[in-house]
This record gives C-alpha cells, structure tokens and sequence, in this order.
C-alpha cells in the first residue's frame, strides 16, 4: 500500500472529511478523494461511506488507519536511524586505493583519524585496470585512483575529488649510462630494456605514447605492476621503468635514479571517487577532509624533494 494514501486515510478519520484534509495538505479535495479512491481498489471491504454531505471512515478504514499510525511511527524511527547514520561523526567509512596510493595515505591517514570522535576507518588495496575503478564506489565508500593525465576523464555518475597530480619519471639503476644526465629525451630510450605494467593498466598508455613518439614498439622484457617490485629489477640489472615521482619514489640508497622526459613530459591524476550519496555521512567527509589535509601539507616536501632532485640532476651533470 501506498504511505501517502495512508496518511490521508488517517487524515480523514481525525479530520473528519475531505475539505478539512485538503486544507491542512495544502491541496484539493478532489486530490484528496482520488487518492482514496486508489487505496480503496487495494483492499476488498469499504474503508469509507457516506454519512449526510460527509465522508467518513467505516469499521475496516478505521481498522487501517490505526494501522497507519503504525506505520508512521515506523516510517519515522527509519527516518531518525538513517538521520543518525548519516551525522554519527564515529561511523565506519571503508577506503580502497591502489598499492602505491595506500602505501602513502592509509598511515597518516589512520593516525589523524586515531581520537574517540573520529571515524572508524576501514582499508583496501585494490590493483586494478583504470576503468575498473568507477565500480569499486559500490563496494567502498571513498576510492583513492589513479589515471594518466590526458586519458578519459571518469564518468559522470560518480563524484571525482581531485588530490594530486603526480609527475612520471624514468627509474633506471645509478649505473646505468644515462644516470648522471639531468634528463632523458625519447631518442635516449630507443634500445633500452623495459619494466612494463600489465596490459590494462594506469601507465600502460604512458608506455604507449613513448612507444609512437620513439616511432618502434618497446623492447619490454619485464611485466610487473607493483612499483617496488619493478624498483627491485631495475636496480638490479640495465632495465628501466615509469614510476611516480612521489608516492612511489625510490627511498634513499636504493641504487635507483628518476629522470624526467623533457620531450615528452608525462603525469597521473590521482583523485578520490564515490558516489554522490556517500558525501551525505559526516563521517564520509571527514575521511575526505584528513585526506585533502594530508595531501595539502605533504606540498611543501613534494616541492623539496622536486629541488633536490634538480639540484642533484645539475650537480651530476657537472
């Protein structure tokens, strides 16, 4: 049955007929009256009959409408518990990233979220193809991805929340031939031996489009999607790789060196994707803003670490 139509079932039997229910409901009788007449095709007895120029409730109509003051009453603790869900600041928000994203974010992440009033944050890596990531918003509340700059935008049905644009270098070994250059060109990168992602991947595009400006395939030799793993052959042995120059950069005395592509510069996006109903939760935006805060006050040591890198590309080349 229809909640509307039990509303003004109940209406009419505290009203006690149909213009008094149109008044209160700011609409027409004869609204009103086809609305009960609706209702009224649902049920087998008569809810109501005349009585002189009024219409009033007969033993079944009174019968359900005490029923729907029930089911107000119902509908209404539904409502409050939705309400609360959606304002209780210590709700569980579930967060997904992929490998590299989460490696950065999750731990600052859950020690900025570690007071009593704070949500109770739940975490995923998640490795997947770039247009799998829009589905995942069904599955968690928040969705730390990645795509390449000049790719297809994310779909319009989900919220996308910009975090970071993140430059991609060419990792290779400090023993490499090119490792003192300040940077790389696409001629430099013709014959060399590469780690590649697998095929559907975020970077697999950027392979690509270093492939048709070199104008010959790749000579790629390694198929490998996590970063730290792609370091460990790298630094290991004469081939090269794209990695993020922030979330995934070589930590100090790895052997490895990243160099920009001047001819070709290349760079991810990494936003937070949901869908649009899940900012209603307080505590959904409250995982958003910790993350934004992080990520804002990482900038200045992401600028740093840009200097010193240009600093030691210049000092190498001297």
């Amino acid at each position: 049955m229809d909640l509307h139509q039990l509303r003004l079932l109940r209406e009419l039997g505290e009203r006690g007929s149909l213009a008094a229910v149109a008044r209160a409901l700011h609409v027409s009788p004869s609204a009103v009256s086809q609305q009960l007449t609706a209702l009224q095709r649902r049920v087998e007895v008569p809810l109501t009959e005349r009585r002189g120029r009024n219409l009033v409730l007969t033993g079944a109509g009174q019968a359900l409408a005490r029923a729907a003051v029930d089911i107000s009453v119902a509908m209404r603790s539904a409502e409050q518990a939705v309400s609360h869900y959606l304002q209780d600041p210590r709700a569980t928000v579930s967060l997904c990233a992929f490998n590299s994203a989460g490696l950065t974010y999750f731990g600052p992440l859950l020690q900025a979220l570690s007071d009593e009033g704070s949500p109770r944050l739940i975490c995923s890596d998640r490795d997947v193809g770039q247009e799998e990531f829009p589905s995942l918003t069904a599955d968690y509340d928040l969705v730390i991805a990645h795509r390449l700059e000049h790719s297809t935008p994310w779909p319009e049905t989900i919220t996308v929340l910009p975090l970071v644009r993140e430059p991609l270098d060419v990792a290779m070994s400090e023993q490499h031939r090119l490792a003192n250059a300040s940077s790389v060109s696409i001629a430099d990168l013709i014959d060399e031996e590469w780690v590649s992602v697998q095929d559907g991947f975020p970077l697999m595009p950027a392979l690509q489009a270093i492939a048709v400006h070199a104008g010959q395939p790749l000579n790629v030799t390694h198929r490998i999607n996590e970063f730290f793993i792609a370091a460990a052959i790298v630094s290991a042995g004469p081939a090269i790789a794209l990695m993020p120059r922030h979330t995934a950069s070589p930590p100090p005395g790895s052997g490895i060196v990243l160099k920009p592509i001047r001819d070709l510069p290349l760079a991810r996006r990494v936003d937070v994707l949901c869908r649009p109903e899940a900012l209603h939760r307080t505590a959904v935006q409250q995982v958003v803003t910790a993350l934004q805060r992080n990520t804002s006050s990482a900038q200045p040591s992401v600028l740093a670490a840009d200097v010193r890198c240009g600093m030691g590309q210049r000092d190498a080349s001297r």
